[in-house]
C-alpha cells in the first residue's frame, strides 16, 4: 500500500510539473506572437487561465503538504500538546465538513457549466471547473483522515513530520 501511495504522489508532482511546463510554454507562444510577430493570439491567454486554475486547484489537492499551507499558528503554538491536538481535530473537522456540505452545491454548479463553452478554444466550461470539484473531494478525503487519526490520539506535528517526510517532495 506504501508503494502504491508513493507512486501516486510522484505521479501527481509529474502532472502539476507537466501542466506548469505547458502553462511556460504557451505563455512564451504568447509573448512571441504579440511581441515578434505583431498578431496576438487569443487562445494563448484561455489556455494559460485554464491551466493554471488546473496547476493551482491540482496542486492544492494532491501536491501540497499540511505544512505547505499558510498557517495562523500563533496559538497554536503556544499551548500545550493535548490541546493542540483538539485545535488540530476541531480545524480538520471543519475543513472537512465544510466541504463535504458545500459538494452537492459545487457539483451543481459544475454540471450547470456543461451547457456553456469557453470564448475562443470552445472547452466546456464543466471540464474547465471540474478541477474544482476534485479539489473539494480531495480535501474532504484529506481531512477526514486526519480528523480520524487525531481523534485516535495522534500527535497533529508527529502526522506533518511523516508526511514531510515521505520523500516525495524535496527537502
Amino acid at each position: 500500500m506504501k508503494r502504491l501511495q508513493e507512486r501516486l504522489r510522484v505521479l501527481a508532482l509529474d502532472i502539476a510539473a507537466l501542466m506548469l511546463g505547458a502553462l511556460f510554454v504557451i505563455f512564451l507562444v504568447q509573448i512571441a506572437a504579440r511581441y515578434v510577430f505583431g498578431a496576438p493570439l487569443l487562445w494563448t491567454l484561455e489556455a494559460c487561465l485554464t491551466l493554471w486554475l488546473w496547476v493551482v486547484f491540482w496542486g492544492g489537492a494532491f501536491v501540497l503538504r499540511e505544512k505547505d499551507h499558510v498557517r495562523f499558528d500563533v496559538l497554536y503554538s503556544a499551548v500545550r500538546p493535548k490541546i493542540r491536538r483538539w485545535f488540530a481535530l476541531i480545524t480538520a473537522v471543519a475543513i472537512s465538513g465544510g466541504f463535504l456540505a458545500a459538494l452537492p452545491a459545487t457539483w451543481s454548479y459544475i454540471d450547470f457549466y456543461q451547457i456553456k463553452r469557453s470564448a475562443v478554444i470552445g472547452i466546456r466550461l464543466d471540464i474547465v471547473f471540474s478541477i474544482y470539484g476534485i479539489f473539494a473531494a480531495m480535501l474532504v478525503l484529506r481531512y477526514g483522515w486526519r480528523s480520524w487519526q487525531l481523534a485516535r490520539g495522534a500527535d497533529p506535528d508527529a502526522l506533518d513530520d511523516r508526511q514531510a517526510g515521505d520523500g516525495y517532495h524535496a527537502q
